[in-house]
């Protein structure tokens, strides 16, 4: 749910939820790592039997990072994607599903705010280049010392999106790396991976719902059971507030506004590293959503209800009420904000309106708007102090900030010296350097104090600190002020009156314009009920979409139980090149074929009005324009299909292919049970689809059918990625895979599964009390077991580590190689470089604590390979403590590692092969990695 701060508001009331991820490091002997193992036990102490990967999460900070240097070309970009895979892979551990997910073309309702976020990259790209531009010019003008500009091609992220060569050039590269994957690491031996890229339509946390309703409906009906309530989420650690270079002159400690162009200081010894970023590897967190229950549980728990109590049909309404506060497809309510505790007022409004609404809000995905007409006016009547509290709030924040600023600037020493004889911190373990030429030293350090002093005016007068004060005649200027400038506020919700402005500004209406008021107020009520259909069951409509930019009020709510929520069926998403061009700005055109991009720029086009140069931004009552609402014009769709027709067809072959919607691809190596059987449809040369075997794929239903550019066992797997070899002895298979088909108005239950272990309890009796009232900063547990006990050192540990660890450390390289795990129990990886260290494997899904007891699982058993195989499924069968893989049994196929050598003849290709010593490529000339 795309709600700014709901994650923080969620681990702050909710602490127990977070878990730290253990994570198995490589371990390196000779300066070479050892690839880890991930067919052994989870070191988390949980096993998980499936992964699903939302691949936008890893997409966008493999290819523009924002806490280390962004890697240089398009081949390093998926490098990197690969090696973050690799690595949640080692955390989770799944033992038999990876579901990888790319977003695909977005439901209308979607591609709204699609559109805007495009717009503003484009602007705020452009707009930071200009200012970046300006300021180095006035810099090197006065005389300042700057780096020469390193020219290079600005990394457009909208290329991000379905339908662009980029997006199609990452899904082959994920074909080859999952073909890979599954030759050659015990970890994925009897692992069923599906990819769904951006051709198949739809948001990929969407598509993994999608994925697991329909599963869970045929088990439903075989009657079988899961481990349902045992879901949990893995996610980056946030960590705010990280140091960020000078996009000018590369160091640390201002911004580019702030910017004067000074030399840098020398730091420590011989300088190597002061112009690098921190080292800092990116950690992760599980999120356990078995223990959010728990929590919802004790919150939502009502009693003496005139109606009986179902907790799973509270917890479907608090999803429900979290809408209110904002997600991708509405605004949100003006009155409703997550930072002012909007969702703790709705659940105390919920819990003391219940017992009238006689029954709950939703079911299986459903509204009861009689009943949200009674929640929604409830929070109407306190609407006026909602807003009067929050100007109160506000300004009691602004008083205090500047009574901070000037605490800080009459504390504020008169002169701090700087370079060698600069302060240092008490307790810093690095000992201090000898001083060299201190009489230079001191004597800039005199003649700065000298120009301080010369620069004052002469009316100036000193305070008894030392500090200038402005003596009479002499104005302060407007920089020198405490308050800073207040984005105008034509709304002023906390006066009387607020309804009227707000319509007026936003809307351009009167308030008492009832029937536009009601038209909005329509719009969004089936905006809500689009929504909640959207998560529990599906997108009810491809074509709606909320068609204002700002929401109406909650006491506008009123009448709303007769309004209809129905949505046209038969909808069909919009084709990969259809989105781009309703949701790219013309500045990104150049991913578009050359006549539908004239659309966008040709002053004479019928649809040049939605590509506007420039847009207006409205604060909203927000402080940064980030926070602001884009006033774009909103695509009218009829009009868009109508100048397209006149350009299709221009589309080329390849263009055409691009613009088709696809649909998944299952994999599975050699020693899956499913891997003959697929074989076998491909010689028998079957275009029909064929009901998968669920016995041979641990229960999941699908259909079939056969794959034109497939994976096949002892072809070649052509590599994408030019320093990575083909894979020429290849014994994974890949076919097309579609989910179990429904009727249309088929309704997935929102039920817990007949027969599914609840998880043994994790809260202890104090932790909601202390959650409630100490008021503390939530701390990731570490490890799942909360029992376990954290190791300490004492001081004399500390000592020890002092003296026996080097006291300047390199940096490692940014971008490790991309070979994964290729020969198990063979020390030869990679050799480093010099001064090189490599970032350990980037490898990650989830099952419950007692995982490892019982008889030995499938995926470690020997594989039976007859052509009437019996059944191999053992449904709730755990997972024993030792693999029985023996080392070196998943040799690389053309060397020590993962990916085979490339042949020799392919050097005339212009591309490095392998040297006949050599282990591992030399870099290639665009300096792929960081070596030095």
């Amino acid at each position: 749910m795309g709600v700014p701060a709901f994650f923080r508001w969620l681990s702050r009331k909710y602490p127990s939820i977070i878990v730290n991820c253990v994570e198995e490091k490589a371990k390196e002997c000779n300066g070479v790592k050892a690839p880890i193992d991930t067919s052994k036990p989870n070191p988390n102490e949980v096993e998980f039997d499936n992964l699903y990967l939302d691949m936008n999460g890893i997409i966008h900070p493999c290819t523009h990072p924002e806490d280390k240097p962004a890697p240089k070309n398009e081949d390093e970009m998926m490098v990197a994607i690969f090696e973050y895979i690799d690595r949640i892979f080692n955390i989770v551990r799944p033992r038999r599903l990876l579901y990888m997910a790319i977003d695909g073309v977005a439901p209308r309702a979607k591609m709204n705010q699609q559109r805007s976020r495009r717009f503003r990259a484009s602007k705020e790209g452009m707009e930071a280049a200009e200012e970046k531009q300006k300021i180095r010019q006035e810099i090197l003008s006065k005389g300042g010392i700057l780096p020469p500009e390193e020219v290079k091609e600005r990394f457009d992220s909208n290329c991000i999106t379905p339908g662009t060569e980029f997006m199609d050039n990452l899904a082959k590269c994920l074909r080859y790396y999952i073909a890979d994957r599954l030759n050659s690491d015990p970890g994925w031996k009897n692992l069923t991976v599906i990819l769904s890229d951006a051709s198949a339509p739809g948001e990929g946390e969407h598509k993994i719902m999608d994925y697991i309703r329909r599963q869970r409906a045929d088990l439903i009906m075989l009657g079988l059971a899961t481990h349902e309530p045992h879901f949990t989420i893995i996610r980056e650690e946030f960590k705010p507030n990280k140091p960020k270079p000078c996009a000018l002159c590369n160091q640390m400690g201002h911004e580019v506004k702030d910017c004067q162009g000074l030399p840098r200081e020398k730091q420590g010894k011989h300088d190597q590293f002061a112009d690098s970023l921190p080292a800092s590897e990116q950690e992760f967190i599980f999120i356990r959503l078995c223990v959010l229950r728990e929590y919802l549980e004790r919150e939502l728990t009502m009693a003496s209800l005139p109606f009986t109590f179902d907790f799973e049909r509270s917890v479907d309404d608090w999803v429900f009420m979290c809408f209110f506060v904002g997600n991708d497809f509405l605004p949100h309510l003006p009155s409703l904000e997550i930072r002012e505790g909007a969702i703790d007022r709705l659940v105390n409004i919920y819990k003391n309106v219940v017992h009238k609404t006689g029954g709950y809000l939703t079911e299986s995905g459903f509204v009861n708007l009689q009943r949200v007409q009674m929640i929604m006016l409830a929070v109407g009547e306190v609407e006026d102090s909602i807003f009067k509290k929050r100007k109160d709030d506000d300004d009691n924040f602004k008083r205090r900030q500047k009574e901070k600023r000037k605490r800080m600037k009459r504390d504020h020493p008169a002169f701090i010296p700087g370079g060698q004889f600069s302060p240092q911190a008490l307790g810093n373990r690095s000992s201090p350097q000898a001083v060299s030429n201190p009489r230079q030293t001191a004597f800039e350090m005199r003649m700065h104090d000298r120009q301080n002093l010369t620069t004052m005016s002469p009316n100036t007068s000193l305070n008894s600190d030392g500090s200038p004060s402005p003596a009479r005649g002499i104005k302060r200027k407007s920089e020198d002020s405490d308050s800073e400038p207040e984005p105008e506020d034509n709304i002023r919700l906390w006066e009387s009156g607020w309804k009227q402005r707000y319509y007026k500004n936003k809307f351009d209406v009167d308030a008492s314009d009832e029937k536009f008021r009601r038209k909005v107020v329509q719009s969004y009520v089936e905006g809500l009920c689009w929504v909640l259909r959207y998560y529990y069951q599906g997108c009810a409509s491809w074509n709606w979409y909320y068609p204002f930019h700002y929401a109406p009020f909650a006491s506008d709510f009123e009448g709303i139980a007769d309004m209809p929520s129905d949505f046209e069926k038969g909808s069909k998403p919009f084709k990969p090149l259809e989105q781009l061009m309703g949701v790219f700005p013309a500045a990104s055109g150049n991913f578009l074929p050359p006549t539908w991009r004239k659309l966008m720029t040709d002053p004479e086009s019928s649809i040049i009005d939605f590509y506007p140069e420039d847009f207006a931004i409205d604060l909203n009552g927000k402080k940064y324009a980030w926070q602001g609402v884009a006033l774009l014009p909103f695509v009218d769709e009829r009009r868009l299909r109508a100048a397209l027709e006149e350009v299709y067809p221009d589309l080329t072959p390849e263009e055409n292919r691009r613009n088709s919607l696809g649909g998944d691809v299952l994999f599975v190596g050699k020693h899956h049970p499913l891997c003959d059987f697929i074989v076998e449809l491909y010689k028998s040369k079957n275009t029909e689809p064929v009901d998968m075997p669920p016995e041979l794929c641990y229960g999941i239903q699908g259909k079939l059918t056969l794959n034109e550019n497939a994976v096949l066992p002892d072809k070649t797997v052509e590599s994408p990625v030019p320093m990575l070899r083909d894979l020429t002895q290849n014994s994974a298979v890949s076919i097309s895979f579609k989910d179990p088909q429904f009727d249309e108005d088929f309704i997935f239950k929102a039920t817990v599964l007949p027969g599914a272990k609840k998880p043994p309890p994790v809260l202890k009796p104090g932790d909601w009390e202390k959650t409630n009232n100490d008021g503390r900063p939530w701390r990731p547990q570490l490890g799942f077991n909360r029992d376990r006990k954290p190791v300490h050192l004492d001081q004399s540990a500390f000592r020890t580590l002092g003296h026996a660890m080097p006291r300047e450390r390199g940096m490692p390289g940014m971008y490790a190689n991309a070979v994964p795990l290729g020969a198990y129990g063979n020390p030869y990886t990679r050799p480093l470089m010099s001064g090189q260290q490599q970032i350990p494997k980037l490898l990650s899904n989830l099952r419950p604590q007692e995982s490892w007891r019982g008889p030995t699982p499938l995926f470690q058993q020997a594989p039976q390979r007859s052509a009437g195989a019996a059944p191999l499924l053992a449904w709730n069968r755990m997972l024993p403590a030792q693999s029985q893989y023996p080392p070196g049994q998943y040799q690389g196929l053309g060397g020590p590692m993962n990916y085979p050598q490339r042949p020799e003849d392919r050097m005339d290709r212009g591309r490095q092969a392998y040297g006949p010593g050599r282990p591992y490529l030399l870099p290639p000339p665009s300096g792929r990695y960081s070596w030095n």
